[in-house]
């Protein structure tokens, strides 16, 4: 079995670490985290979801009212 650890050091940066996409679970974090980036750009694009605009108010007057 492969002992792979999730994170390992950047070589760009001195105290930066990065998922290890030779780990099981650090390959499921990225391809996750791309997954949800991607789900959440669709979501945007489309305005759909918790992006969705609010309905403007209707005013409308009791039905038991005459004008």
């Amino acid at each position: 079995m492969n002992e792979e650890p999730v994170f390992k050091k950047s070589r760009w940066g001195t105290n930066r670490y990065v998922y290890n996409p030779r780990s099981p679970a650090g390959l499921f974090l990225i391809v996750a985290g791309s997954v949800g980036v991607l789900v959440m750009v669709l979501l945007m694009e489309n305005r759909a979801g918790s992006f969705a605009p609010t309905p403007s108010p209707t005013r409308s007057t009791p039905a038991h009212q005459e004008p």
